[in-house]
């Protein structure tokens, strides 16, 4: 009973040592890498997110998380919605991509990081406050999630501006809520993937383009 209090409550601090984490690492980083900061920062990032999952998780969590789940068309439309606002970024600036150094570390972002951000943020964090409020689970999840999208914002530009808040609070709040009514992960890491693929996400933390297009 104690220890699953304590897992209970290492899980809900998680969020806050993660984002402090990741301050020290873009304070650190970008004195000795400036912009390229990113890369070690989000690397150090992924291996957190698995360590609390591996760790405070239960064993059939991810087997959960990416089942077929209930079909709720209205929820999943607007999820793939979501997913494809950014189209007019990738169309503008996608020639921005025919570096190597900037092609590898966009699409490995775009091809990792959305399960490991949903895994964590939307599975781990939302299943450890469903016994909340629906909608103080889904406030919790969705401003911390945008607050660690925030701490970009040490080394680039374009992440300080408070569009990329309220853009990653907005998606965080429709892929908690979609989550929570087709119970599985499937169509919110599809999401994910696109917003990380079509907004171009490498470019984007170097400053290669303005947020405002």
């Amino acid at each position: 009973m104690m220890e699953n209090i304590k897992n209970k409550r290492i899980t809900l601090l998680s969020p806050f040592i993660i984002i402090f984490g990741n301050i020290l690492s873009a304070l650190i980083f970008g004195k000795l890498i400036g912009k390229w900061s990113f890369i070690p920062l989000i690397i150090i990032e992924w291996f957190l997110f698995l360590f609390f999952i591996l760790k405070f998780g239960e064993e059939s969590s991810i087997k959960n998380w990416l089942k077929k789940g209930n079909k709720n068309w209205f929820w999943i439309i607007i999820t793939l919605i979501i997913g494809l606002i950014p189209i007019p970024i990738f169309i503008k600036h996608n020639h921005l991509l025919q570096d190597w150094s900037v092609f590898i570390p966009w699409i490995l972002l775009a091809l990792i990081n959305p399960w490991l951000e949903e895994f964590y943020w939307r599975g781990f964090l939302s299943d450890a406050t469903k016994k909340w409020n629906s909608l103080l689970s889904i406030l919790f999840t969705s401003f911390l999630f945008a607050m660690n999208h925030f701490v970009f914002g040490i080394n680039s530009e374009i992440f300080r501006e408070n569009a990329v808040v309220i853009s990653t609070f907005i998606m965080g709040i429709v892929w908690a809520i979609t989550y929570k009514k087709t119970n599985s992960l499937r169509w919110v890491i599809l999401s994910h993937f696109l917003v990380d693929f079509l907004n171009l996400s490498a470019p984007a933390f170097l400053d290669l383009f303005s947020a405002r297009m």
